[in-house]
């Protein structure tokens, strides 16, 4: 690699890391940046999930108060994160990565607009949910099945899984954006780690790019995870609805240039 291509992937590594740690979509920077210094995509998808990594961990570190304050979430989505990242993973060696990158746009804006409506919805009313055990059974089932599949995208794609695990727990009840946050951080790591266990046993991984990014993306993880603490509730939500309306942007901006 040259040194301009190494200077792309540092940056692009930082804003991916500060992007994950608040909402989600840091694959968005990393997986095209990897494109430009020739990668072939499949390939650029599975060194970027591997690289992110470090800074998933950073960022979930940087949130480890709130994981430790809700262990009820965790309990209950923590299989179905497994068993989707595992799944996703597979299928992304096994199908052509532009198949399913086809509806990342929809799926991310979708997911940002339900974030936006969630937080409308939650000033009119001041019931929260504060542990799985106060939601009903149809209710656990029904998010246990939509964590499976936001776990399958997560391993075959990435890019925006923050976001809709945002505005999963949202909807399930949890208002507090940084208990959210923690939370999420905590199941983007799971679903990352067994897709990158799955990469790495299948030698997908282009290492020279993904050690360059691992720097980067794990600096910018645990800073924008204190950055994300320290602003306050709204500027966060705001922050992540804009992060979310930006990836869906730049990935329509990429459908449209295939």
């Amino acid at each position: 690699m040259t040194p301009l291509q190494i200077l792309a992937l540092v940056a692009a590594s930082l804003g991916a890391g500060v992007m994950n740690a608040m909402a989600g979509g840091g694959t968005i920077l990393t997986f095209p940046t990897l494109l430009l210094v020739g990668l072939p995509s499949i390939a650029a998808n599975a060194t970027s999930t591997v690289a992110l990594l470090p800074g998933a961990l950073a960022s979930l570190y940087g949130f480890r108060d709130e994981v430790r304050q809700n262990p009820g979430w965790l309990k209950t989505l923590f299989l179905p994160s497994l068993l989707g990242g595992t799944l996703g993973s597979v299928l992304l060696l096994r199908t052509p990565e532009k198949v399913f990158a086809s509806l990342a746009p929809l799926l991310i804006l979708f997911a940002t607009v339900l974030f936006m409506i969630q937080g409308l919805l939650s000033r009119r009313s001041p019931r929260t949910v504060d542990s799985p055990a106060d939601l009903s059974r149809g209710r656990l089932i029904a998010a246990s099945l939509l964590q499976l599949g936001v776990a399958v995208y997560g391993g075959y794609f990435g890019a925006g899984i923050g976001i809709l695990m945002l505005a999963l727990l949202g909807f399930l009840g949890m208002s507090n954006i940084h208990a959210a946050n923690g939370v999420k951080n905590f199941f983007g790591f799971c679903i990352n780690v067994v897709a990158a266990a799955y990469f790495v046993y299948k030698g997908a991984v282009v290492w020279p790019a993904a050690l360059v990014i691992v720097g980067g993306a794990t600096l910018g993880g645990y800073g924008g995870a204190r950055f994300a603490q320290r602003i306050g509730k709204q500027k966060a939500r705001a922050a992540v609805i804009v992060i979310g309306l930006a990836v869906t942007a730049i990935l329509f901006w990429q459908q449209m240039g295939r």
